[in-house]
């Protein structure tokens, strides 16, 4: 009996420290020990019950996970403040941003913020835009949130799959679960609909300022008390290990692999490897050109700052920078550009 007794606690609190396991990673005193005994208790989470209705959810429901924290614990900005570049004194010149131009005119979105937020509602040239990162997937893509559905402003629910965060829209009727590597909608309303995306490019701070200089930037007054200096997730990419279940894993790359991945809208996909590539002489981006479903683009390689984007493509095609892992779950099958 105590046997069973010792099994029973002990699965509890597995349970507990699964269910905490994403803030724990914004705790920096915690050892390193600790956090690798998280990671394979996460391995033992089982679907957790949630406030959205999934009953008709397009993805399987055993397979959407609590991520920690609750709906909106990971707070989601709207109406951000900006600053001009010569302002933005808080970012250092490799720091990543999500840039962003429309009609003439550039945001930077700076991915030390977006670690703490996962989704900025914001509207550029009057196009209203969801600029969105998950961490667990290093995934940074740009959403137009005029949605088949109407325009939403979109929240972090709490709950992922295949590692990867599930945004929701608020003020639904009912709130529907959206997919951000898959960008559609996976519950409610907006079940099967798809989001379209915008380009975007990640870049460092230093190479997006010289190519935009009147560029602003996102403000890190933003109104909610959290450590931009800090990066929560910084062990989690020191290993190749994943905190949560992942289905399929390609093992063609190492799992966390950076990566640009491109899709047309015809479903055919490509990943290029941004960190495989070998790098040229300093200051000399090197441009490769492709084609997928018979779409053509050309990607311009930085080896000095190790980024990769697109800088031309015919319409219909899209693209995204994530981890290979998130990438090759959401997209299997994916073809691999191995650049010459």
């Amino acid at each position: 009996m105590k046997s069973v007794a010792r099994v029973i606690s002990w699965l509890v609190v597995s349970g507990l420290l699964v269910v905490s396991v994403r803030l724990d990673w914004q705790r920096a005193n915690h050892s390193a020990a600790i956090d690798s005994e998280r990671l394979r208790l996460a391995q033992f989470q089982q679907p957790v019950n949630s406030v959205f209705d999934l009953r008709a959810a397009t993805i399987p429901r055993k397979q959407i996970r609590s991520g920690g924290p609750p709906k909106d614990g990971i707070p989601a900005l709207s109406d951000p403040a900006f600053l001009s570049a010569n302002a933005a004194d808080f970012l250092q010149a490799d720091d990543r941003v999500i840039g962003v131009t429309i009609d003439g005119k550039s945001r930077a979105y700076p991915i030390r913020i977006l670690s703490y937020h996962e989704i900025i509602n914001d509207r550029i040239a009057d196009v209203p835009i969801a600029v969105t990162f998950c961490p667990l997937c290093d995934s940074a893509i740009v959403f137009d949130r005029r949605t088949p559905i109407g325009e939403r402003e979109f929240g972090v629910s709490g709950l992922l799959f295949n590692s990867n965060v599930l945004m929701y829209d608020r003020g639904g009727q009912p709130e529907s679960l959206w997919s951000q590597m898959d960008g559609r909608g996976v519950s409610g309303p907006a079940a099967g609909k798809k989001l379209e995306t915008l380009p975007m490019q990640v870049t460092t701070w230093k190479s997006w300022i010289e190519s935009q200089p009147e560029s602003e930037v996102l403000s890190n007054r933003t109104g909610h008390a959290r450590d931009y200096s800090s990066n929560p997730y910084d062990r989690y990419f020191k290993t190749q290990r994943l905190m949560f279940p992942v289905d399929p894993m390609d093992q063609r790359l190492p799992t966390k692999t950076p990566i640009l991945g491109l899709w047309e809208d015809g479903g055919a996909a490509a990943a290029f490897p941004i960190l495989r590539s070998k790098k040229s002489r300093a200051g000399e981006p090197k441009t490769i050109t492709g084609s997928i479903g018979g779409r053509s683009f050309t990607i311009e390689m930085d080896f000095d700052s190790q980024t990769a984007r697109v800088i031309e493509s015919d319409e219909g095609v899209h693209w995204l920078n994530s981890l290979w892992f998130a990438w090759a779950a959401f997209r299997p099958g994916t073809r691999i550009i191995q650049p010459k």
